[in-house]
């Protein structure tokens, strides 16, 4: 479970920083979450194989969170892609892009499929057997979602010092993984959890930009191990947030807290302000386990939950 940030910066793009778009690799999947302009340069930049993006998540319909997105699927087609790709955002976005695709004649040579959100409740946008994407309502100008992708539990671990002195066969061990006991040709009935050991305990991360400070979203972030919180302003200039849909990070912080969450990733940052550790005090005011996004950063969650 990886994240890498392509870029974390409010509004315009600027040469040292970009506009929000980030990429989480879960479960042998890789999201695309927002897609600034300058997405495809930084996907390339961080080495990111653009075969493997099946699946692209849009919270909004604001520039800085769509504007590279026909950018890419035009360089899928000069790719020659022939995998399909989904795109999930709000109502409009299948229009927004299709206009472009349509007056510059470069209709796709690969399936395109739109999914269009207008709903202001939770809803399962993907899911499979081994994780689940679903929406997190957000407040903010326009329609907006976050996105929460959540990994389902897996199999159990196989304790090998207590199957071999059993001197169980090879075949039996992925029956044994997926919780099932062992009968012994003696007819000996093994309980499954004298072979095994518990699975890691599934891990989620929350995608929550832009929005305002927003409690009624408590419930469904309670105890989420990764949260990325917009924060956008420091607490000099809150009595901008409100206004314009967004958050501080002293504000990040107390939905971190609140939520239970193992770990707090601030990013959107104003490009007003010089130095993210401002952004990473403030927030440390409510919530103590508080990383800052920047562009190019990669979070190992592996290595994090191991280090915590």
């Amino acid at each position: 479970m990886k994240l890498t940030i392509l870029g974390c910066y409010a509004a315009t793009p600027r040469t040292f920083t970009n506009p929000t778009s980030q990429v989480l690799q879960i479960k042998n999947h890789l999201f695309l979450i927002d897609c600034g302009e300058g997405t495809q340069v930084e996907l390339r930049r961080n080495k990111v194989k653009f075969s493997k993006i099946k699946h692209i998540f849009i919270s909004h319909l604001h520039g800085d969170h769509f504007f590279g997105l026909v950018g890419l699927i035009s360089t899928f087609r000069l790719l020659n892609r022939e995998g399909e790709l989904h795109v999930y955002g709000p109502k409009g976005i299948k229009q927004a892009i299709t206009l472009q695709l349509k007056l510059s004649n470069s209709w796709t040579n690969y399936p395109l499929y739109f999914h269009e959100l207008e709903s202001k409740e939770p809803q399962i946008l993907f899911e499979d057997d081994k994780v689940s994407v679903e929406t997190i309502p957000l407040k903010h100008r326009i329609y907006t979602n976050g996105f929460l992708f959540k990994e389902k539990e897996g199999e159990r671990k196989l304790n090998m010092s207590a199957v071999l002195k059993k001197e169980i066969d090879v075949l039996y061990y992925k029956k044994i993984k997926s919780g099932k006991d062992m009968l012994l040709d003696d007819g000996t009935l093994i309980p499954n959890e004298e072979l095994t050991f518990d699975p890691d305990p599934p891990r989620s991360y929350a995608f929550c930009s832009d929005t305002v400070y927003k409690p009624d979203n408590l419930p469904q972030l309670q105890g989420v191990t990764y949260m990325y919180h917009e924060s956008t302003f420091l607490e000099a200039h809150a009595k901008l947030a409100e206004p314009t849909g967004h958050s501080t990070a002293r504000q990040a912080g107390l939905m971190a807290k609140q939520a239970n969450v193992e770990f707090l990733i601030l990013g959107h940052y104003s490009t007003r302000y010089p130095d993210l550790t401002l952004f990473a005090n403030e927030a440390k005011l409510e919530f103590e386990n508080v990383l800052t996004a920047d562009d190019g950063k990669v979070f190992d969650f592996d290595e994090l939950s191991s280090a915590n």
